[in-house]
Formats: C-alpha cells, sequence, structure tokens
C-alpha cells in the first residue's frame, strides 16, 4: 500500500458552529466546506493547512457513529486519513495482510473523497480512513 500524504484528520465534535471559531479565530484558518452526508447521519466543516485538511464532524442523529464516540470518549480526535491512489485495490491488500477491515468497499464521503475504514483493533488503536477523489 502507497500513502502519498496525510489527507486529513477527522475530530469528533459537538457542535460545528461552537467549535469552528476556535479554527478560524484562534488559529486563523478558513472553513471552506461545510457538508451533510445524509447515510452517514454527520455534518462535517473543512479547514485546509498545508497539504493537510482538518474535518469536523458533528452527529445529525443519535444513531450515528460520531454521537457514539462522543458519547463514550468525548470529543477529539476521531480518525487520521491517509490519501492512496486506489482504496479498493487497498482494502484487498490490507485483508490480505490479516487486517481487519470495516469498509469492503470504497464507499461516497466528504469533500468529494471515496473512502474505506480500516478497523482501529488491526491498526495500534487508531481508526484509519483510506481515501482517494470520487470518480465522477
Amino acid at each position: 500500500m502507497k500513502t502519498t500524504h496525510i489527507e486529513h484528520i477527522g475530530i469528533a465534535v459537538k457542535s460545528i458552529d461552537t467549535s469552528k471559531s476556535y479554527y478560524e479565530e484562534v488559529l486563523g484558518m478558513e472553513c471552506y466546506a461545510v457538508e451533510e452526508v445524509p447515510d452517514q447521519k454527520v455534518k462535517t466543516a473543512f479547514f485546509k493547512i498545508g497539504q493537510t485538511k482538518i474535518e469536523l464532524l458533528e452527529a445529525t442523529s443519535e444513531e450515528s457513529t460520531i454521537a457514539k464516540f462522543i458519547e463514550k470518549r468525548g470529543e477529539g480526535i476521531h480518525h487520521i486519513a491517509y490519501a492512496v491512489d486506489n482504496v479498493a485495490e487497498c482494502l484487498k491488500e490490507a485483508e490480505a495482510k490479516g487486517i481487519q477491515l470495516i469498509d469492503k468497499t470504497p464507499r461516497k464521503g466528504a469533500d468529494g473523497l471515496s473512502i474505506a475504514f480500516l478497523h482501529p483493533k488491526a491498526t495500534g488503536g487508531v481508526l484509519t480512513e483510506l481515501c482517494q477523489p470520487a470518480e465522477k
């Protein structure tokens, strides 16, 4: 598997509206996109710093994985996403190496990405996302 860079760091927050002021007013970043991903029951906000993005994740339902994460662990870093050339091929390679997958096939994510997750039990406790620009 070849990763090219950290695509983004996902941070679970209770409220994007409340949290984004820290990134804008204190860190001087600009929020360039806010998007809802209904099938994941999440609202996202993106900031860019260099080649890496910060993704704020707000649950839109109590059944959301983000809501469950915040309930169990509180707000904070949820996942690290790595850019790859081909998510589907990377999933096959990871599975062949014994890595437990959350997603067997890529799915649509926020910010125009095709994504898939590797289980944190197989990645040293870090929820790992693989992503690439979605095909149009």
